[in-house]
């Protein structure tokens, strides 16, 4: 028995013998009277073993078993969770292991076997943090991010769009390097998935915006001259999104956080669902963006959402590469050396060379527009030249002028000069002269 219970007996003893009263007994033990005569009673039948409480030296109802400790402890040191923290890895045993703890819980066995989490938390610094907009759909923060997404140290950059308003991910796509095609194909998932948006918020790469939109003077701007659009960016006007470039890594601070998340979760769900390649990654972040949404994203303020339906549009006309080339009257261009040939019966006749615009899609190839509307095309070979003949082999004429002409005028007052050494002898010539002995000077 500890010493609190041995005072304990003392007292209840005492007042059993009638040298304290059940007042004072309680007053003494700071119980109250009722426990008092709860504890007189156990003592008279039980004597000392009724102040020693049931449950001591049993181990509690709820305390985690020993085997299921050891269990946690192994996994959470094995290779395919080890870079997890502990959120998520509390999450991943839960949904692949069939492990369901609290996190408390989790978070005291791994503490108590000297583990630690992966996640580094920096110290707080207080930061005046943008209201969220009103609506899902008014404004889409886009960026890409590079990192080691499928282990060791080769990189790849992640390119993703987050809805400023729910903080849901709108697109996700994953290239060797930041492209242009990386943020098509988010914008395709954003479009097909939600719709289209109002605004789209990103840096100022020169994917979105272009290099010399920042040199035009005033005197430039009052003459009406202008930076020609980017291929994003005329992709953008074309749907009717307003793109509004941010000045500094922080004013788009939801998508900068989101990299910050996904560095932390991705990598571990891409190896335990044995991904290895680019394409195997796209095609489970289809469906994993969807999963995260449903654990991070926000009601917004208002419900409705701003959205827009995508109403008979033609994507691949839109999110492509649009270039103008010159088509000849039979409907061919060229086109990076190759030659093309506009298949319709329906084209409007082209009398005379004219501009269209070739869009290349990655899906659809390469295809025309002309008068608003789009025409594919084939692979166009010019006919093989004819093989010239044998050339006719050509008499040489000599014309000599005739003795009446002005420049003959007066020859025959001049004698003509005349040489008789040979050619063997002009030739021979340098070689004395060059290779000869040298004569003694007298």
């Amino acid at each position: 028995m500890s010493q609190e219970e041995i005072k304990k007996y003392t007292v209840i003893q005492d007042s059993l013998e009638g040298k304290l009263s059940v007042k004072e007994a309680a007053a003494a033990l700071n119980l109250s009277k009722r426990q008092v005569i709860r504890l007189r009673n156990g003592v008279r039948e039980k004597e000392p073993h009724a102040i020693v409480h049931q449950n001591q030296g049993r181990p509690p109802a709820h305390t985690i078993p020993e085997d299921l400790r050891r269990n946690i402890i192994s996994l959470k040191l094995s290779d395919l969770y080890q870079n997890a923290n502990f959120k998520h890895f509390q999450e991943l045993i839960e949904k692949h292991e069939g492990i369901k703890v609290s996190y408390s819980t989790l978070y005291g066995i791994l503490t108590q076997a000297n583990i630690q989490s992966p996640k580094k938390r920096r110290r707080f610094k207080p930061h005046r943090r943008r209201k969220r907009k009103l609506q899902e759909g008014l404004l889409l923060q886009m960026d890409a991010s590079p990192f080691p997404w499928l282990g060791g140290k080769a990189m790849y950059s992640l390119h993703g769009s987050i809805d400023d308003a729910t903080g849901k991910i709108t697109g996700l796509y994953l290239t060797k390097h930041e492209c242009l095609h990386g943020y098509f194909e988010v914008i395709h998932q954003t479009l097909i998935h939600f719709g289209i948006p109002i605004s789209l918020y990103c840096d100022r790469h020169a994917i979105f915006l272009s290099t010399h939109s920042g040199k035009l003077t005033v005197e430039d701007q009052l003459q009406g001259k202008v930076c020609n659009d980017t291929q994003f960016g005329r992709a953008m006007k074309e749907l009717g999104v307003t793109i509004i470039p941010a000045r500094s890594p922080q004013a788009k601070g939801r998508v900068e956080r989101l990299w910050e998340t996904l560095q932390s979760r991705l990598p571990v769900e891409l190896k335990i669902a044995g991904v290895k390649t680019i394409e195997e990654a796209n095609e489970f972040l289809k469906t994993y963006l969807f999963e995260f949404n449903s654990l991070f994203a926000v009601e917004p303020e208002k419900t409705e959402s701003a959205f827009r339906l995508l109403e008979n549009i033609d994507l691949a006309a839109i999110l492509c590469v649009k270039q103008k080339r010159r088509v000849d009257a039979g409907g061919v261009f060229s086109f990076y050396g190759k030659q093309f040939k506009v298949v319709t019966e329906n084209l409007p006749a082209i009398s005379t060379p004219t501009s269209v615009l070739i869009c290349i899609h990655s899906i659809t190839g390469v295809r025309v527009e002309y008068k608003g509307r789009i025409y594919p095309t084939i692979p166009f070979l010019k006919p093989p030249k004819a093989e010239n003949p044998e050339p006719k082999e050509k008499k040489v004429t000599v014309h000599v002028p005739p003795d009446n002409h002005y420049y003959k005028y007066g020859q025959h007052l001049v004698k003509r000069i005349s040489f008789d050494e040979t050619d063997q002898e002009i030739l021979d010539m340098p070689h004395g002269i060059f290779l000869g002995k040298y004569k003694k000077l007298a």
